[in-house]
């Protein structure tokens, strides 16, 4: 497995929360719920990069921004919110694939060289 393949899925998983919500998951949880696959799988299996960890934290604000209209049933504002964490997701990912770079953690789990680009 590459670290470009754990952070796909870590994306799909932070998806899959937002397409089920509102579900099981209340307001206070789905932030949370949104990036543990991340923090779990990607996080610590990259170089440390503040422009990553702005867009982890540009992820959960749009989560809770999103929890709290979709938690109030406020469908003018919900599905703005959702489709703006949708992007964020997205930039995450895709910042993460352009900028990430292996750490020594991920190579010797055998996920490449360390310093090698994510993608």
């Amino acid at each position: 497995m590459r670290l470009a393949d754990l952070v796909g899925r870590a994306a799909e998983a932070a998806r899959a929360h937002v397409r089920d919500h509102p579900g099981p998951l209340g307001p206070d949880d789905l932030p949370w719920a949104v990036v543990r696959a991340w923090d779990a799988d990607v996080r610590g299996h990259v170089e440390r990069d503040p422009r990553l960890e702005d867009g982890r934290d540009r992820v959960l604000i749009a989560a809770v921004d999103f929890a709290e209209a979709a938690h109030h049933e406020e469908p003018d504002r919900a599905e703005p919110a959702r489709g703006r964490l949708l992007a964020a997701i997205d930039e995450l990912e895709r910042l993460t694939l352009r900028l990430g770079r292996v750490n020594h953690r991920a190579a010797q789990l055998g996920y490449g060289e360390v310093g090698q680009p994510v993608a």
